[in-house]
């Protein structure tokens, strides 16, 4: 990766719970600590303090799986999406700027994945994602295509709690069948991403 080092030799790096989108914590690397990064698959940083390279979750155990890696615009930043081990504050706190609000879609919505995905293991009676999860595929398409034509129905009507309804079902329906599909909100992310350009 190309990427422009400060004058110290170090580059900011914004790390990102690939999930949930969390910014996690702000670190430094230099050279070597990139390069080992990017050979690892697990986040390694400079220690401004300590002078020295750090494998983060080495002593603690909370490692950092690196999904992917991006330069900002002008080279001299980087944000790394992570899928975290445990928490990346040295405090036991999940983010080193403390508790977000959980009240952003994509924090919900992953998390409901992460629940279904304990479901289809589990399989818990009398559950309805059990019940789905069950019936397989088609089911889930055909609950999928009833609830998205539930969603145009409440939109033409105008009442707005019907359509907030209606489209949590298809949200829900949606989780479902990624799960079914095995697709993590990371990829469907992605995908808009590369659509804002």
């Amino acid at each position: 990766m190309k990427v422009q080092f400060g004058s110290d030799g170090l580059i900011p790096a914004i790390v990102r719970d690939s999930r949930t989108g969390e910014v996690l914590t702000l670190a430094y690397m230099n050279e070597e600590a990139l390069r080992l990064t990017e050979e690892s698959g697990e986040s390694w940083f400079w220690s401004r303090s300590r002078q020295e390279l750090w494998h983060k979750g080495e002593t603690s155990g909370n490692r950092q799986k690196v999904v992917a890696i991006r330069a900002d615009c002008d080279q001299d930043a980087i944000v790394l999406d992570v899928e975290p081990l445990g928490p990346a504050c040295h405090t036991g706190a999940t983010s080193c700027f403390g508790e977000t609000s959980r009240s952003t879609s994509h924090l919900e919505v992953a998390q409901l994945i992460e629940l279904l995905k304990l479901r289809n293991v589990e399989r818990p009676e009398g559950s309805y994602s059990t019940y789905l999860f069950q019936e397989g595929l088609d089911k889930i398409l055909k609950k999928v295509g009833e609830e998205a034509t539930e969603v145009v129905i409440a939109a033409k009507n105008g009442e707005r709690e019907r359509i907030v309804s209606e489209i949590a079902d298809l949200v829900f329906h949606l989780s479902v069948l990624m799960v079914e599909k095995g697709l993590d909100p990371s990829e469907v992310n992605a995908e808009l991403e590369g659509r804002r350009r």
